[in-house]
This record gives C-alpha cells, sequence and structure tokens, in this order.
C-alpha cells in the first residue's frame, strides 16, 4: 500500500495552509507533519553531482496534493523575491535577477492555469484557479510596491504584514475626496519648486522635483498619526526637498524662505552663509479631525545623515520627560538620500540602537528620497548590496520599495509603515524609487557625467501631471483642474514674495523655540565668563555617606564592598581619584534636580564631569 495514501483522505486546504505555516514557523508545526515537510522540500531540490541534474521521484505523493505544494511554493517565492521583479523604477529599467517567478521554476505549466487550488485562502482570495491567484500575486509583490519581509524572525510580525498586504491586493483604495487631496499637495510640492526655479534662476535650492510625493505621503502619515494618539513629530532630513517640506508640512511661510533667497543680512548677526536649507522649524498644527500637534524639523548642516542621531536624541529625550506613560506618542521620522543612508556609518549605528532600552523610541520611520544616483555616481558604482535600504535588515525591519511617480502608492506604502511602527513599535523603511530633475544643486551639469539617464528625465512628465492625467481618466477632475490649482497657489506665492521685499532683514525662527522660552541666549564673550560651579563641603559629606555604602541585607562581590567602602576613605582623607569626583560631580546635580544620564561615550562622561566640576 502507498505509504502517502493518508494524503487523498485529507483536504488539500489543509495542507495548504499546514505547509504554509510550516514555512513561516517550522517549529510551530506538529513533529510528525514537519518531518514530512522536511522531507518534501529536501526531495523537492534537484541536487547536481558533478554537474549532472538528479530529478526527484514524486510519484509516491498524490498528484494534487503535489500540484498544492507547488502552489504554496510559488506563494512562497512571491513572498521572497517578488520585489526583484517590480515596477518600481519611473526612469531606468530593472535590473535582471534569476530564477524569475516563472511557473516552470515551480514545477508548474499551462495546462494548471485554469485548475483551481485551496493554496488560494493562504492570500486571502478562497478556492482559484492558478491564474487568478498569480494575478492576484502579482498586484501584491510586482506592481509599484515592493515588500521585503520574510526574514523577519517573529511569526506574528510575519502574519500582520500578510494579512495587512492581503487587504485590497495592497493596492491604493483612497476615495475621490482623498485622491483630489493627493493631487492638492503634490501641486504644491511641484508648483513651489517651478516658481523658486524661475523667481531665483541658477540659485542652489536642492529640490524635490523627482520626488515630489514626498509631501502627500508626509502630511497623510501626519494626519493618520494623530488619530493614533501621536502628539508630537520630530524629523530630520539632508537638504534635497527640505524647502518645500518646511513650506508645504510645516507651515513655514513661505515670506521667510523668499527672504533668504534674496541674500538679505539676518536680525541676529549670529547666523551667517547658506543656511536656509540647513534650518530647523517648530510649528503647531491642526488635522483635519481638529487634533493639535507639534512638529519639528532638526536644523541639519552638509553632514547628510548626522542629523539621525540628532533626532533620536530629540525624541527619547521628549519621550522621558513628557510621554513616560506612552513613547508612542512622540513619532521620529528620518528622511535619507540613497547613497547617504547605504555610504554613511553612522546609519548603521544608528539603526543598531534602535531596541536598546537606553536608546529606543518605539520606532522611527525612515523614508529614503532615492535619486538613484549620488551626486554623480551611478549607484551600481556607489554600493555592493541589491538596495540602498539593505541597512534595515540587520534589525529585521521591514523595506518597502514603492514608485515616487505613483503617489498613490508612495501615500498607501507610508500608512502601511505607520500602521506596523504603531503595532509593534520597531523601525520601518521606505525606499521611494525617482529621480533628480536637475544636478546636484542645480548649479552642476548632470549630463556630463548620467548622459542616458538625463536623457530620460528631460522627457518625463512630473508626479503631478502624471497623477493629474490618471484623476482626469477615472472622471473625477476636469481638464482645467490642475492649472486652477496652480494657479491658486502661484498667485499666494507671489503674494509672499512681494510681502518679503517689504522686509530689510530677514528674521530666523528658533527650533523648538517653546522649549527654551526659559533660557537667555549670550554673545560668545558672555558665554566665556567663569561659571561659578563650587558646592558645599557639608553637601558633598552628606553625597559621600550615600554613595559609600551598600543596601544592607544582601549579598555583593568582596572586591566591590572594598572599592565601595574604600570611597569614604578618599574623601576623609582628602585624595580623591577620578571615578570619586566624577561620582560627587553626579551627586551634586542630582540633588540640584537634574537628571543624570551615563552613556558608553567617554566624551559625554568627560562632558558631564567638566561641567559639574569647574571650579
Amino acid at each position: 500500500m502507498d505509504k502517502y495514501s493518508f494524503l487523498n483522505a485529507a483536504h488539500t486546504a489543509y495542507f495548504a495552509d499546514l505547509y504554509e505555516q510550516y514555512q513561516t514557523n517550522p517549529d510551530s508545526v506538529e513533529p510528525s507533519w514537519r518531518a514530512f515537510f522536511q522531507g518534501y522540500d529536501f526531495g523537492s531540490e534537484s541536487y547536481g553531482v558533478d554537474g549532472e541534474v538528479v530529478e526527484y521521484d514524486s510519484t509516491q505523493i498524490p498528484g494534487q496534493v503535489q500540484k498544492e505544494f507547488q502552489v504554496v511554493k510559488l506563494i512562497d517565492g512571491y513572498r521572497n523575491r517578488g520585489h526583484l521583479f517590480t515596477q518600481t523604477n519611473p526612469v531606468r529599467d530593472r535590473r535582471k535577477y534569476a530564477p524569475t517567478l516563472a511557473i516552470e521554476n515551480f514545477g508548474l505549466t499551462e495546462q494548471d492555469l485554469g485548475t483551481t487550488f485551496n493554496a488560494g485562502e493562504i492570500i486571502g482570495i478562497g478556492k482559484q484557479t492558478l491564474k487568478e491567484i498569480i494575478t492576484h500575486l502579482e498586484n501584491i509583490y510586482c506592481k509599484s510596491i515592493g515588500v521585503e519581509y520574510m526574514y523577519i524572525r517573529k511569526p506574528e510580525e510575519i502574519q500582520w504584514i500578510q494579512d495587512k498586504l492581503n487587504i485590497n491586493d495592497n493596492q491604493p483604495n483612497f476615495s475621490s475626496e482623498q485622491k483630489k487631496y493627493i493631487l492638492k499637495k503634490l501641486n504644491e510640492a511641484v508648483s513651489f519648486e517651478s516658481f523658486l526655479h524661475t523667481k531665483y534662476v541658477g540659485q542652489k535650492r536642492f529640490s524635490l522635483e523627482g520626488g515630489e510625493a514626498l509631501i502627500p505621503a508626509l502630511d497623510a502619515m501626519i494626519e493618520k498619526a494623530a488619530e493614533f494618539g501621536v502628539q508630537e513629530f520630530v524629523m530630520g532630513m539632508a537638504h534635497r526637498g527640505r524647502l518645500s517640506t518646511l513650506t508645504n508640512i510645516f507651515g513655514k511661510s513661505a515670506k521667510d524662505i523668499f527672504s533668504e533667497f534674496d541674500g538679505k543680512d539676518y536680525e541676529e548677526e549670529v547666523f551667517d552663509g547658506d543656511v536656509k536649507y540647513h534650518l530647523g522649524w517648530t510649528s503647531e498644527r491642526k488635522t483635519a479631525s481638529g487634533k493639535a500637534i507639534k512638529l519639528s524639523i532638526a536644523p541639519n548642516p552638509s553632514h547628510l545623515e548626522t542629523v539621525g542621531a540628532v533626532v533620536e536624541g530629540i525624541v527619547r529625550a521628549k519621550q522621558d520627560k513628557e510621554y513616560s506613560d506612552n513613547f508612542s506618542k512622540v513619532l521620529p521620522i528620518i528622511v535619507h538620500g540613497d547613497a547617504a543612508i547605504a555610504g554613511q556609518g553612522i546609519v548603521y549605528e544608528l539603526v543598531q540602537m534602535a531596541q536598546l532600552d537606553g536608546y529606543k523610541t518605539n520606532g522611527t520611520i525612515h523614508i529614503v528620497v532615492n535619486n538613484q544616483v549620488g551626486f554623480t555616481t551611478n549607484y551600481l558604482d556607489a554600493r555592493s548590496s541589491t538596495y540602498c535600504t539593505d541597512v534595515g535588515k540587520v534589525t529585521l525591519s521591514p523595506v518597502l520599495h514603492v514608485n515616487a511617480d505613483d503617489a498613490e502608492a508612495v501615500v498607501h506604502a507610508t500608512l502601511f509603515a505607520l500602521d506596523f511602527r504603531m503595532q509593534f513599535k520597531r523601525d520601518v523603511f521606505i525606499d521611494m524609487l525617482g529621480y533628480r530633475k536637475y544636478g546636484h544643486n542645480e548649479g552642476d551639469e548632470p549630463r556630463f557625467t548620467q548622459p542616458k539617464l538625463y536623457k530620460a528625465i528631460a522627457k518625463h512628465a512630473n508626479p503631478r501631471d502624471l497623477y493629474a492625467q490618471k484623476l482626469l481618466a477615472e472622471g473625477i477632475i476636469g481638464k482645467g483642474h490642475v492649472k486652477e490649482l496652480e494657479r491658486e497657489y502661484k498667485d499666494t506665492l507671489e503674494e509672499k514674495l512681494e510681502d518679503s521685499r517689504k522686509e530689510d532683514k530677514t528674521v530666523i525662527t528658533a527650533f523648538m523655540e517653546s522649549a527654551w522660552k526659559d533660557f537667555t541666549r549670550v554673545d560668545e564673550f558672555e558665554m566665556m565668563k567663569a561659571v561659578d560651579t563650587t558646592t558645599s563641603k557639608k553637601k558633598l559629606t552628606e553625597i559621600t555617606k550615600v554613595i559609600s555604602n551598600l543596601p544592607k541585607g544582601k549579598k555583593f562581590i568582596r572586591k566591590i564592598e572594598r572599592l565601595i567602602n574604600d570611597r569614604q576613605t578618599m574623601f576623609d582623607e582628602n585624595r580623591l581619584d577620578w571615578s570619586m569626583a566624577e561620582h560627587l560631580a553626579y551627586g551634586t546635580l542630582l540633588d540640584e534636580g537634574y537628571d543624570v544620564r551615563i552613556s558608553r561615550s567617554r566624551c559625554r562622561t568627560w562632558h558631564i564631569f567638566t561641567q559639574a566640576c569647574r571650579g
């Protein structure tokens, strides 16, 4: 009797479901089934001996069951490798990867396309033909959004992602009003850049052109996050797109930006140079649902990814001080450049600290404005990894690759990332593949080094116009809708430009102004004056008593007991070592009501010590 005859008596949907469970988490499957699946996987491989291919014999497994397993493997192939075969690149042909997701690579043929398989239940569509299953898999994994997540080691996170992807086949499903609003924000991004381009010819602005979908994506994330209970956002980004983000997301008046472009003197002499795309900003905003939220974008010089660590520090400080009941109420957002996130070591350091108790911020949303060129260098010559976001896999964070020309897909991916962050309190990466319309700073000539790419870019319509064509075809907008949006927005910019030219000087609004309201800014001469940081001998005596005594009733290593007891002797005999001096400094700060955070950095410890003990 066939030793696998029992398989004929069971429902194939059960096999498909159990096999899928085994692939996600083998230990969760009953041992005898696990052994069966291990044997099946082993037999399914073709092993070569001296170059000869050895075919496996599957005749003992019932035909329909065998096919079900092969369809499950096809589904698994899309989950693991679908991101390699997406439509995410707006201006380049994708690199070729092998093997492909062709059904022949999974032991299936065209004759199977009309056969119904229970494996369709795995992707939420029930029993369906193979053709229908493939259509759904293509929609989920190979359209404008590619998803990497199968390396995650927590089955509940994988299941959550798969359930989320199965909703509407991972396709956007916005209402007509939502689509019009996305178009409105896209128009603001496009029109702002074109306005600057015509009014300030030849000036550096590090435009967002080619990545304008960042603006509706950020706007949608802020609105949705407020519904989750997020009360503050802290963002960091380099130059590219900062001016548009300041105006169209953070509410900085275009008048102030125009004043900066006009080269006026700053009201405060401390400011100098091309600071307009380095400045920070803090504002308050009301969401569409009436919720009040705070927005801060950190100042950032030309050191690109350095700001990421600053953002995380600001967020953690806010969480510790003001939101200790729920860290998720403050959301860090870091906008990266593709070359910088792949090439700068500080990114790896930052990502590695994301889940440490002393540094975690309940998840950061990382958005890469991917120009596919670093300054002048083709990405193929700039990194070894497949994706610029591969650093995200260090912490097993999900990564979404999305076509920057597809505004709805970008917004959809961003909201997906937000949902994951709020659910699991972990980092998420969004790789928004677009292009850079002009040179690095609008002053260089990109065709010198990238002639083919920039020939394609020159012919390429901007994301707003592409989206407008889509909405026009859907009957959501009329022919003159975009021109009217553009006219209204540019009229507003013209007014702001006129207002700015009535001002003699440029005023800089302090970053996080409310947090510093009780502090007084002084010049460098006042700053260098000696500050009395001495404390009384009586106070130091009290502190010494505390730090030279271990808790009673507990057993400690003898060497520890000796070291702690020696502190009192050192103090009594006035022969402090470095460690004792540091502890006294920490003690005086704590006694005065200041928190002391001891980090791994020696420089940090030295800074605390010198500030506390000067004098």
